[in-house]
């Protein structure tokens, strides 16, 4: 589901009410973990958090008008979903988060290449999820993009 949001705020505001409170909390979690320099915002009509163009005056490769990509999360017809570029691009990140996840859940891992999908909001594991947001910083985040950016040329 698309939401036409100017803002996070506007964004849950807009979401099913059974899934408002989920979202604050994962927007919370996430903003206070991350690491300084990440800024907020819409970006791919969802909320985002991305490196911007003050740090990474590149920007997105596919779209360079638009910052660089890092985490983002939507509500969809069926699942809140978390999107987390870093899993995909680091083997290692993403190796971690498929080992520690069944420490804080009993559902299994419904996740792709770097969507993990939470059928349930009261399954969501708002801990890892603040765990994961912190074995990144922006400068690991740049260096890691640019390497796999550059092993596709």
């Amino acid at each position: 589901m698309q939401y036409n949001a100017k803002s996070v705020n506007d964004y849950i505001s807009q979401v099913p009410e059974d899934r408002q409170a989920a979202l604050k909390k994962l927007h919370k979690t996430i903003k206070s973990n991350l690491p300084k320099g990440f800024e907020e915002g819409i970006q791919y009509k969802m909320p985002a958090f991305y490196v911007p163009h003050s740090i990474y005056p590149d920007g997105y490769h596919c779209t360079p008008s638009e910052p660089l990509p890092f985490m983002s999360y939507a509500s969809q017809k069926n699942s809140i979903n978390l999107y987390h570029s870093g899993i995909y691009a680091s083997p290692e990140l993403y190796n971690w988060f498929v080992n520690e996840y069944p420490k804080y859940s009993k559902r299994k891992l419904d996740m792709g290449k770097s969507c993990i999908r939470f059928k349930k909001v009261d399954d969501i594991p708002f801990d890892l999820i603040a765990e994961l947001c912190k074995k990144m910083s922006v400068d690991e985040w740049i260096e890691l993009y640019e390497t796999n950016l550059n092993k596709k040329k």
